[in-house]
């Protein structure tokens, strides 16, 4: 690590690890830092009691590191994060009776698995709108088929009218042919494109979660992986996997 100077900080790089802010945090003294990087050196700092700016050597607490990093309980830097509670944790929290029997994972430990929770929850939507885009195409599909099937069973029965000199009256007031089935498609197609849009923006709340996932955003990831859970998606388009394979098993349509 290249030693600190009092004049040595250049805009938009952090003066610790030398490259471009993360995350940036400021002191007192108006220096700026990646959130890591300073809390690093506070963890460090804590263990001789005495904790200054890195830069130039001014007092600082460790509430520089915001509100997420220390318990409001006990004012102390939080540590532990509890997957029950999804509360974060100091050392005086973590013997109190309510959390003896929870899991705790490191903050460190925390974020990289629900990092990797959250990429996978995010892989495997992005999965099901494949799923569901390749659907919906097949489902307009059989829906031009069967219209295409119902224009020609209704020109060929005008055709046959008109050759036994039936009026025009006549064939306008006769049933149009239109199965059951082609009256339901348009609207199943519409659920598709609507769970399509769901997922999408819950791909879109997961990644963004990923990205920017720290110890002030980590109680909220349990909350979203809740929402993006399999039988919370159930909601939005039962029995998909059921759906895709016995759409792909159907023979084509033939014209």
């Amino acid at each position: 690590m290249i030693p600190l100077h009092k004049d040595t900080q250049e805009e938009g790089v952090c003066p610790i690890c030398q490259e471009s802010l993360k995350e940036a945090v400021s002191t007192k003294c108006g220096h700026l830092f990646c959130r890591v990087c300073l809390k690093q050196h506070v963890e460090k700092a804590s263990a001789s009691g005495v904790i200054c700016c890195p830069l130039c050597r001014k007092p600082c607490s460790e509430e520089v590191l915001g509100t997420g990093y220390i318990c409001l309980n006990h004012q102390k830097r939080v540590c532990r994060f509890c997957e029950e509670s999804r509360l974060l944790l100091c050392v005086e929290c973590l013997v109190s009776p309510e959390h003896t029997s929870h899991r705790e994972l490191t903050i460190e430990n925390a974020l990289s698995h629900y990092k990797e929770r959250l990429n996978r929850r995010s892989r495997k939507l992005k999965k099901d709108i494949a799923e569901l885009q390749r659907l919906k195409a097949q489902e307009e599909e059989k829906l031009q088929t069967l219209q295409f099937q119902v224009d020609y069973g209704n020109h060929r029965l005008e055709a046959e009218l008109e050759s036994q000199h039936q009026t025009r009256e006549q064939l306008d007031a006769l049933p149009q042919q239109q199965p059951g089935q082609l009256e339901h498609m348009p609207t199943e197609v519409a659920r598709i494109s609507k769970a399509v849009t769901q997922l999408s923006s819950l791909v879109i709340d997961l990644e963004r979660m990923a990205k920017e996932l720290d110890t002030n955003t980590l109680k909220n990831a349990g909350d979203l992986l809740n929402r993006s859970a399999p039988q919370k998606l159930e909601v939005i388009y039962p029995q998909l996997g059921k759906r895709v394979n016995e759409l792909l098993l159907q023979p084509p349509q033939k014209l």
